[in-house]
């Protein structure tokens, strides 16, 4: 029942029936904003290369380069994906060898154990899933081995120690040559425990190593038993004691992929715990924090308003609806939000839902992916032209606004357009990604099972890109099928064949083994690059002293 219902909500955002393009959008609309955002991408794309490569992020104001997450080159890893969904295979070749030649993990950084998994652990796997398609040389036994792969595996060790905690929920943050420092706090935001399982089971799967599923479904259970009494998680918790710090309960900034991950877990992994979880807490969520449509922020254990905001990274909270069949919840949602947008050609970190307006201190918009990322499903399954017009009005909006000679800059303000300094990866990764598979209907990744490959796994034939893919919180696309085809089961994976070609319906419900290690293959060897001084960052930066200091705090991450 579960994989036959997971399936039909999945399956349904990623069906158009004849591409339905809306009545005020036509086939030549449809291609004119796919060239608007290529163009978009390039500008930004190549502002990066020229003048801020290798850091990890552009500076488009001064034309010049900052590291933010842990000098890993991280735009260029968040982009790569992308390249390949705009249909340059060239390029994607080009920079998966330079990722292979020159990103080293062996460098004494503190790094954020959530952001370098989401972006740094997604962004290879999704790029070495995608290999084929990319028309990489493949080596013997692809998709269970290869050097991206290894690179996302060795990512991913450096980041096992900070889940070494009595409770098994990680760490913040970790420095990749020496682990956890022993003064690192224990305080972190929620979606830094549960944001793990898609990349480290994916990991898992592929490689044979079982201790990365282990770890994120560990730390999953234990934040799933910290809930309170009315079925509430907080925002920050300490990971030695498991005691919440800030009791505020949400769907935004702190939990946001938390609740993310269990959805696309249990589809990814055909998971009736992630899923049965996830109903539980979206029973409570919409018991306590629903308001007209709205979600408010409430007091963990009492159910009582804390604050009637709205912040721009609750804005995936309808595409997350729609994966689970909920849609006319989601379109109501999701219209409050465009109201918003229309307002201020963006949408602010906070809105005041009671004042209609911004809230002071919070008023940016760092070009975040949400609610194209919500257009983009609720698109797929309703085809409604009104998330062709988000679409359309974002693409106008971004490029009236945010576009220097450098690339797009973060808008500072959203009520006079004032700019900052600064263009996040996951403008590459997600922003655009999301706009373009909005405007781009036959899009490879919106394959129904009508088109896949085969190819020799390690144990006979798979069939790989079939559709269904994943996204992980960063628009890192994973196919479902390759973590059956690395299987040691090979019952599971003649399952899933039968499953995709139509010869048998989807059992109620399936277990995967991760089996045994595969035999390792010789590793790559990673050149040194220069290193630079990386300021620690981690979702606790300052402590709680008011509760004004509290907001700043748990809403002040650059989670998406």
């Amino acid at each position: 029942m579960l994989m036959k219902y997971l399936c039909t909500a999945f399956f349904c955002v990623f069906l158009i029936v004849n591409h339905a393009t809306g009545k005020e959008f036509t086939e030549h609309d449809m291609a004119h904003y796919r060239e608007r955002i290529k163009s978009m991408f390039y500008h930004a794309y190549n502002s990066y290369l020229e003048n801020a490569y290798p850091y990890d992020e552009l500076r488009p104001l001064t034309c010049d380069g900052q590291d933010t997450w842990g000098s890993f080159s991280l735009t260029l890893i968040d982009a790569l994906d992308t390249l390949l969904i705009l249909g340059n295979k060239t390029e994607f070749q080009r920079v998966a060898s330079v990722l292979q030649e020159n990103i080293n993990f062996d460098s004494d950084v503190n790094a954020s154990v959530f952001e370098t998994n989401i972006r740094v652990v997604g962004g290879l796997l999704s790029a070495h899933l995608l290999s084929k398609k990319a028309g990489m040389e493949l080596e013997a036994g692809w998709p269970c081995s290869g050097p991206l792969l290894r690179m996302a595996e060795e990512a991913a060790r450096k980041l096992l120690p900070a889940f070494q905690t009595p409770t098994g929920m990680p760490y913040g943050t970790v420095n990749l040559l020496r682990g956890v420092n022993p003064t690192e706090t224990p305080v972190t935001c929620t979606a830094g425990v549960g944001t793990f399982i898609l990349e480290f089971s994916t990991l898992s799967r592929l490689t044979g190593d079982p201790v990365f599923e282990k770890v994120a479904r560990k730390a999953l259970r234990e934040l799933w038993k910290t809930r309170s009494d009315i079925g509430l998680v907080g925002n920050h918790i300490d990971v030695i004691s498991s005691k919440w710090v800030a009791q505020d309960a949400g769907i935004g900034a702190g939990v946001d992929s938390y609740f993310e991950y269990l959805v696309k877990g249990a589809i990814l992994l055909q998971d009736e715990e992630l899923h049965s979880m996830f109903l539980e807490y979206d029973k409570a969520i919409r018991n306590y924090t629903k308001y007209d449509d709205w979600y408010f922020w409430v007091q963990m254990h009492k159910g009582t308003v804390s604050m009637p905001v709205f912040q721009s990274l609750e804005a995936f909270w309808p595409g997350l609806q729609s994966l689970i069949g909920d849609l006319d919840s989601a379109m109501k949602t999701f219209l409050n939000y465009y109201t918003v947008w229309k307002q201020f050609g963006g949408l602010p970190e906070f809105y005041s839902i009671p004042q209609g307006y911004t809230v002071d201190k919070r008023e940016g918009y760092p070009l975040r992916p949400e609610l194209i990322e919500s257009a983009m499903y609720l698109y797929r399954a309703t085809a409604d032209p009104t998330l062709l017009q988000l679409g359309r009005d974002v693409v106008e909006s971004i490029e009236k606004i945010s576009r220097v000679d450098c690339g797009f800059a973060t808008v500072k303000d959203v009520r006079d357009h004032k700019l900052d300094n600064r263009m996040e990866s996951f403008f590459l990764a997600e922003t655009v990604k999301y706009l373009y598979l909005l405007f781009d209907p036959d899009n490879f990744l919106h394959n129904d099972g009508s088109h896949f490959d085969t190819v020799s796994g390690p144990h006979g034939d798979c069939v790989l890109g079939a559709g269904g893919y994943v996204f992980n919180t960063e628009a890192h696309p994973l196919d479902p099928a390759a973590l059956h085809c690395c299987s040691r089961a090979r019952a599971e994976r003649w399952e899933i064949e039968e499953i995709l070609s139509g010869e048998r319906e989807p059992p109620k419900s399936q277990t995967s083994s991760t089996g045994e290690p595969h035999e390792q293959t010789e590793r790559i060897v990673l050149q040194d690059r220069k290193k630079r001084k990386t300021p620690v960052l981690s979702c606790p930066s300052q402590p709680f002293s008011s509760k004004l200091s509290i907001l700043g705090q748990v809403f002040s991450t650059e989670n998406t």
